[in-house]
């Protein structure tokens, strides 16, 4: 089904079935209309299901892909030896699917489990403006939190993943005749290039922080000194400190310029916090180590520069860990799998993940 973000029927298609599958499986599901910055999204569900043991554990997964309406069809998922390939199978509904079977398993074995709380978000993809009310809600009553992104290609679960802040340097200068006069103008794409440079040779200051101006907009003709141009920026980090000292930085380049008479301003917007490995989410991992190892599992951690959820929970100081879903990779791009054989296993792993944390809800 295709999902992609802000396409409201088929992000609310694949809420359809999740919802009805989940009500199936002995859920309360609620749906809430939610509206993003551009417009309308698909419904955000908020499912709950109690075991009778004490801990409360949040699951997140995102019902919102990538890739535009038309995919599905395009490219419909297949099975290819022990790879299953399709837009959003890795990012992230083989999640949802290993999110419903293990409480699922849990119900149907009669195990113990405490408090379940599963988020399926519609607008994960595009950083979760309107979904991040909800997440903070529920992280804020939950001991733990499970984001249900795929495992890295390794298998490795996640621990840590960078911050991102986003920037818009608009330089303006002053128009004038190219052939004429040109004297009289003040480029602001000159500007913009001196700025460039700047920026980027900021990387490397910082360990784990990177600069990239994505985006140079500015111009209107090619016989006009140009009087605009506008950077489209993002700042990557794996810290809290060095995210700040980053933004600073870039706050001081905005206050001075190389071209006289050209101006530069800035706005930056936080997108996500830094997912920082913390004392609780490494015993967290540990626990889910000592789990797959009765499962016959070698677990791993791993670090991402990607972002998630998980960075808004773990930034409120809940134990996270990310990457439960099924193995896979190649995410938003044609190529994206998942591994068909880690299913079962992954799945188990996570069913008794959510049963500890409900035999060992923390005093």
């Amino acid at each position: 089904m295709d999902s992609g973000t802000g396409s409201v029927e088929g992000v609310n298609r694949v809420v359809d079935h999740c919802a009805e599958w989940l009500r199936t499986d002995g859920w309360s599901v609620d749906r809430h209309a939610v509206e993003g910055p551009s417009g309308p999204l698909g419904d955000l569900v908020v499912a709950e299901q109690d075991g009778g043991a004490p801990g409360t554990t949040l699951l997140i997964g995102h019902t919102d892909t990538v890739f535009p309406d038309g995919t599905a069809a395009a490219r419909p998922m297949k099975i290819d030896g022990d790879r299953i390939l399709g837009p959003g199978v890795c990012d992230m509904k083989g999640g949802l699917v290993s999110g419903i079977l293990a409480v699922e398993a849990l119900r149907s074995t009669d195990t113990a489990f405490g408090r379940v709380i599963f988020i399926l978000n519609p607008d994960e993809e595009v950083g979760s403006p309107a979904s991040r009310r909800f997440i903070v809600e529920r992280a804020s009553t939950a001991d733990t939190v499970f984001v249900l992104e795929a495992a890295r290609a390794s298998g490795a679960v996640v621990t840590a993943r960078k911050g991102i802040t986003d920037a818009r340097m608009e330089l303006m200068g002053r128009a004038a005749h190219s052939g004429v006069e040109p004297e009289k103008g003040r480029s602001a794409v000159l500007e913009a290039a001196h700025a460039t440079i700047e920026i980027h040779a900021l990387n490397g200051r910082w360990d784990g922080t990177t600069f990239n101006v994505g985006v140079i907009d500015g111009g209107t003709r090619v016989n006009v000194v140009p009087e605009r141009a506008a950077l489209t920026i993002e700042i990557r980090s794996t810290t809290e400190a060095s995210l700040k000292a980053a933004e600073e930085q870039l706050a001081r380049l905005a206050d001075r310029s190389v071209v006289p008479d050209v101006t530069r301003t800035l706005e930056m917007s936080r997108e996500h916090d830094p997912m920082e490995r913390s004392d609780g989410t490494a015993a967290l991992f540990e626990q889910a180590r000592s789990i797959a190892g009765h499962l016959g599992l070698t677990l791993e951690e791993a670090a991402t520069g990607g972002a998630s959820d998980a960075n808004t929970t773990a930034g409120m100081g809940v134990p996270t860990l990310d990457g439960l879903g099924p193995v896979g990779g190649d995410d938003h791009s044609p190529a994206e799998w998942i591994e068909r054989s880690s299913l079962v296993p992954r799945t188990a792993l996570l069913a008794a993940l959510i049963g500890s944390v409900g035999a060992t809800k923390p005093e």
